[in-house]
């Protein structure tokens, strides 16, 4: 009897003809840029044909024509799978553009506009007189009262806001801590006149104390504080426990735990709050306007006598209408830009230098 001599080799599976939805061809690297490319177009043809006359209706057609036309061609070159993908990832896309266009659109025009009358001489002398329709005059006394007042805000609400948020994270518990939250949260949304009015109620009003830098700047530590504790409250929160349990296990007091191992972990995200804050309350100018008064003088004494702003000065000279106030006040609001950058820098830099040295 014969035996049926068998092959070794082993037996591989036949391959499937049509290919399954994860193994289709996708859409070559470029095609996003293509896709772009070709909805701008789209979108500017339309535009123009459909009579629109605003650019930002041209920017919306293109911006769902990519959306659109990224859905198709990856559901008919790839899969109804990786065309939501797409979808999801271009709209991603489409809101990061939607967000910086007006952002860089707001810088080009101020730095175009403020750089007609920006110089030295701007930035060294004062409008003594000056008229407002007049060209001239320079932002120096508006300049020394923003960075005055907003030192004093900061030194004032920063202190305080960042005790706050070390209590509520590090020891609140109970209906105190409850209340605490409560009204920071409350003063989150106060707006800047009501804060202005309690300074100048309780400060002008009760205790007699005239106009000053330092009166709006209190009525700016109130603005300021929320920010920071909420900012502070939440870096303080992402330090892992571990570092403080092994700190208290080494038999290091808490306060000092706090002092040298939670704080310096989340310096870089406290400093950033408190930048944060400072760009919030270096802008507002309701406050300064009931508490400061303004001057058209270099008043270096914060505590004494009206004082001028960089936001208040804007809103001086554009009240006045000519061509040369205009130019100043786009020079102004590009200084004031100007200011609030080099302080992010100077903080990043302070964050950087203290936060704990990593690696070998």
């Amino acid at each position: 009897m014969s035996h049926a001599i068998q092959d070794p080799r082993p037996v591989r599976p036949r391959k499937s003809a049509a290919p399954d939805s994860l193994t289709r061809g996708g859409l070559p690297r470029w095609a996003p840029a293509g896709i772009a490319v070709v909805s701008v177009a789209l979108g500017v043809g339309i535009g123009a044909v459909a009579g629109l006359q605003s650019k930002v209706q041209w920017g919306l057609i293109a911006a769902l024509l990519f959306v659109l036309i990224t859905y198709t061609a990856s559901s008919v070159i790839e899969n109804r799978r990786q065309a939501k993908d797409r979808v999801a990832t271009s709209v991603v896309w489409v809101c990061f553009v939607l967000a910086v266009v007006p952002l860089l659109s707001l810088i080009w025009v101020t730095v175009s506009r403020g750089l007609k009358v920006l110089d030295g001489y701007f930035l060294s002398h004062s409008m003594k007189g000056v008229a407002g329709f007049e060209p001239g005059g320079g932002v120096y006394h508006a300049l020394l009262g923003t960075i005055e007042q907003v030192l004093l805000a900061t030194a004032i609400a920063a202190p305080i806001g960042l005790l706050t948020a070390v209590y509520l994270v590090e020891y609140g518990r109970g209906s105190l801590a409850k209340a605490v939250t409560f009204f920071v949260d409350v003063m989150t949304g106060i707006p800047s006149i009501v804060a202005g009015l309690f300074i100048l109620t309780t400060w002008n009003l009760m205790l007699g104390f005239g106009p000053s830098g330092f009166a709006g700047a209190m009525a700016l530590a109130i603005l300021m504080m929320p920010v920071v504790v909420r900012s502070t409250e939440e870096m303080l929160k992402l330090v892992p426990n571990e570092l403080r349990e092994a700190s208290l296990a080494l038999g290091v007091p808490k306060w000092r735990t706090i002092m040298k191992v939670v704080l310096p972990t989340a310096i870089g995200g406290i400093s950033t709050g408190v930048m944060l804050a400072v760009a919030r309350i270096a802008g507002e100018t309701a406050p300064i306007m009931l508490l400061v008064f303004g001057s058209q003088l270099i008043n270096d004494n914060p505590f004494e006598g009206a004082q001028s702003s960089l936001p208040l000065y804007i809103w001086e000279q554009y009240k006045v209408g000519s061509a040369d106030s205009y130019d100043r006040a786009w020079a102004a609001a590009l200084v004031l830009i100007a200011f609030v950058m080099i302080l992010n820098l100077v903080a990043r830099g302070i964050a950087r230098w203290k936060a704990p040295k990593t690696g070998r």
